[in-house]
């Protein structure tokens, strides 16, 4: 009599209990995913979206350079600005490398303090340009040198700017140019130069430096002005602005010491 199958091969083929066999699709056979015609058609619209976009920023007349703007110029002419910055006309907008423009405008126009080169769309650049402004001049074999806030000498011109002082370096003899240099007496007087009041700094003709601590002021009427040193120029300034009011006839003021402050002369 044959023997019937063992525990485990009972086990091996029955099938757990609640448990059934389906199949992968309908029919029983496996379907791969496909996509639909709607998802399709999406995609080849954005692909061509893209390439639309591409060509008309590279390949089309639509978006490309035909006018170049300047605006924020005083002495500079437009004319000049627009000449160094030479702005390909004809060439995609998108192109314009205006990093290199910036660079070009600063390195060869130092009058320029800062200047923005953007794209004006669909057909222009605009350069917007803020010049540096002279707070002292320089006078040398009959021309003037500008020099702006920070001390930098930017620009030389043949007639004198109105209402800038006139620096008057008498320091050849002096210890102070020896042991600072010419530089550094320029940038204690455009320091001095920037703490006038207003009113006071449209008044001074002469800023006349001697020695690092000696700086005098020449202003309209005949006035001087004994600054000293550059050295607590803010307190120096609302001390003179106090003597001038008190002593508005006098000829002279010292502010040299802030903390005593002399008038004199009419």
């Amino acid at each position: 009599m044959a023997a019937g199958p063992t525990t485990a091969e009972q086990r091996g083929t029955r099938r757990p209990k609640g448990s059934s066999e389906r199949p992968s699709g309908a029919d029983g056979r496996n379907h791969r995913f496909r996509p639909s015609g709607r998802v399709l058609l999406v995609a080849l619209g954005f692909v061509a979206l893209v390439a639309g976009g591409v060509w008309a920023l590279y390949g089309s007349a639509w978006f490309r350079v035909e006018h170049v703007k300047t605006s924020g110029t005083g002495v500079l002419p437009p004319a000049e600005v627009e000449a160094v910055a030479a702005v390909p006309l004809g060439a995609p907008l998108v192109t314009v490398d205006t990093d290199a423009i910036e660079a070009r405008l600063r390195q060869r126009l130092p009058r320029i303090e800062t200047i923005d080169v953007v794209r004006s769309w669909p057909h222009g650049i605009g350069l917007k340009v803020t010049e540096r402004q002279p707070v002292l001049l320089v006078e040398k074999g009959g021309k003037f040198t500008e020099v702006d806030r920070t001390g930098l000498r930017f620009a030389t011109v043949d007639t004198a700017p109105r209402g800038i002082p006139l620096l008057v370096l008498d320091s050849a003899s002096s210890p102070s140019l020896r042991r600072f240099g010419a530089d550094r007496l320029l940038q204690e007087a455009v320091r001095v130069r920037g703490e006038l009041p207003a009113e006071i700094a449209r008044d001074t003709r002469v800023v006349r430096i001697t020695s690092y601590d000696s700086v005098t002021l020449e202003l309209t009427r005949g006035r001087t002005v004994f600054w000293g040193s550059g050295e607590h120029g803010p307190v120096k300034a609302r001390v003179l602005t106090a003597l001038m009011k008190a002593s508005p006839k006098a000829g002279h003021f010292d502010v040299s010491a802030p903390t005593a402050p002399a008038s004199s002369g009419s």
